[in-house]
């Protein structure tokens, strides 16, 4: 799907794309580990309460799929430094200029957290009034009411990733998110059950635990930039953070479409979600438990798409068209290769994969586990198209691209995928795996239409004109010292 330069047909050009593929899969590997830890978080908790009730389990997805979509939609926000980032080092690019852009994408982070929390303190109500089960919904409401205090310390962690990974600084993010992990599954064993002298808050405990766990990997990050001599020169963190109005305003306008398109991918999952609670409970858990096996999944096409975010940014910044192109393609290309190695595993052993989440042996859940095991079908049928809009939306991101990608979203997902998954789930005996073979459907329109927008990109040279002599399209400051520093 992504155009290849003449150069790459020859020799030299071959030895320059395998070493791209290299870079690509060097600063790939801890972004999708990290992604993998990060999203280890959340299935640790649905383990957990899963554990303790299935009723448990169904009352936190309820929660977390309303949390989901304001999450992306901020993820999206303060993301959006890492092409902007990673164009100005392309460019070569002053320190304050990263910098300040650094610092609006924390204080976007406060402003989103503060709107959600206001929303989300109505769970209950929320889920009432769309039909939830009143017993659902109170617990729903328990779980988000330690859950959502998260938001703000996990945006901020996200926006210095984003700036780590523009460095290619991967590791640290990584690091963080690792023991973050760790101490998440302990937390949660200890407040679920009330273990090592602590109470047990049952549902609300797990909720607490992944609160508790993403301010600390906020707080090992931000030791992080303070202990890597390259990034403690940046002063990712350091106080007080000044609002900029033209280093913000750039930043909502590349990363608002980027959020809303996340939001509106996650979103009809999300409301798939709710539409499973009201086919039935096994279908819920079901979709639950397949969901999340999707989504760790789609965490590795992610982390090649952030991958060739940076990648492609970094050579829209130095006009490299050439260099662009090969970051596409090794992106591309790993991203496909690994599509096809999940769809198979998922046909070849549903059960398996299955049985993490579940007693697959239990009579009391078999019906779950059989509507786990379809979905999982349908999940390795949309695995090409899911991996393929993930890294042609990253690559287009990198050329800060994200307003025609948002629209192709909202046509793919929200006028073809929901109303398909709608009239199959509830006016076919298929059910739930109708409402999946919805989301398969629109998954595919995205990445077709996004695979043509980089191609159309691609005949006109990915680049836009050059600017006027003397003057810059990316470069803010002129300071030859701090260029240096940035780069070295």
């Amino acid at each position: 799907m992504s155009a290849s330069p003449r150069s790459d047909r020859t020799p030299a050009g071959r030895r320059l794309l395998a070493r791209e593929t290299g870079a690509t899969l060097a600063l790939a590997g801890p972004l999708i580990l990290a992604n993998l830890a990060v999203t280890l978080m959340t299935t640790t908790d649905y383990v957990m309460l899963g554990r303790l009730s299935p009723q448990a389990l169904a009352a936190g997805a309820l929660g977390f799929n309303l949390y989901q979509p304001a999450f992306l939609l901020g993820i999206g926000v303060v993301a959006a430094v890492s092409p902007i980032a990673a164009a100005k080092i392309g460019a070569g690019h002053a320190i304050d200029g990263v910098r300040r852009s650094t610092h609006q994408a924390l204080l976007s982070a406060l402003l989103i957290a503060a709107v959600t929390w206001v929303a989300l303190s109505q769970t209950t109500a929320i889920l009432t009034a769309i039909g939830e089960p009143p017993e659902l919904a109170r617990d729903a409401g328990r779980y988000m009411g330690a859950f959502q205090w998260g938001l703000a310390p996990n945006l901020m962690f996200f926006a210095g990733r984003s700036v780590f990974a523009a460095f290619e600084r991967a590791r640290a993010p990584l690091l963080a998110g690792l023991v973050a992990v760790a101490f998440n599954a302990l937390a949660n064993y200890a407040l679920i059950f009330g273990k090592f002298g602590l109470p047990a808050l049952g549902i609300a405990g797990s909720g607490l635990a992944t609160t508790l766990s993403q301010t600390l990997m906020l707080g090992l990050l931000v030791a992080f930039s303070l202990i890597d001599p390259r990034m403690r020169r940046l002063n990712l963190f350091a106080l007080p953070w000044r609002w900029d109005g033209g280093e913000f305003a750039a930043l909502w306008r590349l990363g608002l479409p980027i959020g809303a398109t996340i939001a509106a991918e996650v979103g009809v999952f999300a409301a798939a979600t709710l539409a499973m609670g009201l086919i039935g409970p096994a279908t819920l858990e079901a979709h639950t438990i397949a969901l999340q096996i999707a989504s760790l999944a789609f965490m590795i096409p992610l982390g090649l798409g952030q991958a060739a975010t940076v990648r492609i940014g970094r050579a829209y910044g130095a006009r490299d068209r050439d260099a662009i192109a090969r970051a596409g393609l090794a992106a591309f290309g790993l991203t496909l290769a690994f599509a096809v190695l999940s769809a198979a595993t998922m046909i070849a052993a549903p059960r398996l994969l299955v049985s993490g989440f579940l007693a697959i042996e239990s009579p009391a859940n078999a019906a779950t586990v059989a509507i786990a095991v379809a979905l999982l079908r349908v999940a390795a049928i949309f695995q090409v198209f899911d991996a393929s809009q993930a890294a042609l939306a990253n690559m287009l991101r990198g050329l800060h691209d994200s307003r025609w990608p948002f629209v192709i979203a909202l046509v793919g997902y929200w006028a073809i995928g929901a109303p398909v998954g709608v009239a199959l789930g509830f006016a076919t005996p298929l059910g739930g795996v109708g409402v999946w073979i919805g989301l398969a459907a629109g998954l595919a329109v995205v990445a077709l239409l996004l695979g043509g927008r980089w191609l159309g990109k691609a005949r006109r040279g990915f680049l836009p004109p050059e600017p006027a002599q003397g003057a810059s399209a990316v470069v803010i400051g002129d300071s030859a010292s701090e260029r240096s520093a940035i780069t070295s």
